[in-house]
């Protein structure tokens, strides 16, 4: 004798009694710890199990740097042209509208002026959600503008990076933006003006070569992939195998390339102390 008997054959739920789980209640890491979205957001997007630096993009590093999310975006309206009538698995034009629609951003690069802790701050921030966080024209100039801005009122500037590299749909005229903003830091460095680089996952290619390894400091978040060329392409190039870690942010500190390591939730104290050192402020002790 069966233990239960089928009335009728499917699902009998009504519809209106249906519910489906909202999306983005979690997240799992890459080591397979599972996170609570919200408390997630509450530890700045690190896994509070592993330590993992969860990728994010501009929104979320203004709300951690300036206090209250307070802030002015400079030059938020700059978009990209497309000159060289560039085409390959599709327009260049339909990939900026296509990455623009999705994203609700401009380009891949956001500049802001606040307070962090008090004090005022320039900071350009990259999202790799536009096309990789490419570097083409606009980026270039945005942090040209805003090197600009920090110059005229002698504030501190600092730029997080987080890209694929230079944007090869706008081929020489995105590696011109190389010596662009790196011809901009040194007007910076001659006007004793700070300059702080955060090299967050992934800082790539024409990025690394230039305005990404050209701080004053050069920090890097933990776990970060910082490079030129992606392991791949260097094992091929080389011919042999990579130390453990290879262009991690550990890798590169233990060589020399970064200054320090921050974690996520210790970096808008770390960047400020590190200003208050250099710049002579009065540094506040709390008992």
């Amino acid at each position: 004798m069966s233990w239960f008997k089928r009335e009728k054959k499917g699902i009998t739920t009504p519809t209106e009694a249906k519910k489906d789980t909202p999306k983005g209640l979690w997240y799992k890491s890459p080591t397979g710890k599972i996170v609570d979205a919200e408390q997630l957001k509450n530890n700045f997007y690190v896994s509070p199990e592993d330590g993992y630096h969860v990728r994010i993009g501009s929104k979320e590093y203004f709300e951690i740097l300036f206090d209250d999310n307070k802030l002015k975006e400079l030059n938020p309206n700059l978009t990209s042209k497309d000159p060289l009538k560039f085409e390959d698995s599709k327009k260049y034009v339909d990939r900026l509208e296509e990455a623009q629609k999705k994203t609700g951003l401009k380009d891949a690069v956001r500049t802001a002026v606040g307070k962090s802790n008090g004090n005022d701050l320039v900071v350009a921030c990259m999202d790799f959600a536009f096309i990789g966080g490419s570097m083409g024209s606009v980026v270039g100039e945005k942090i040209a503008r805003a090197a600009d801005y920090s110059l005229k009122h002698k504030i501190p500037f600092m730029i997080i990076s987080k890209s694929g590299g230079a944007r090869m749909m706008e081929a020489a005229l995105s590696l011109m933006q190389l010596a662009k903003t790196s011809a901009k830091l040194a007007q910076l460095s001659d006007a004793g003006i700070p300059y702080i680089s955060l090299c967050t996952d992934p800082t790539t290619g024409g990025t690394t070569a230039s305005f990404a390894m050209l701080g004053d400091i050069n920090i890097g978040e933990p776990g970060a992939l910082i490079a030129f060329a992606g392991p791949r392409v260097v094992r091929d190039t080389t011919g042999k195998e990579l130390p453990e870690g290879f262009q991690t942010a550990e890798f590169l500190l233990e060589k020399g390339f970064l200054d320090f390591i921050v974690p996520r939730p210790q970096l808008k104290q770390r960047v400020n102390q590190y200003l208050d050192l250099i710049l002579n402020r009065k540094i506040e002790v709390v008992v």
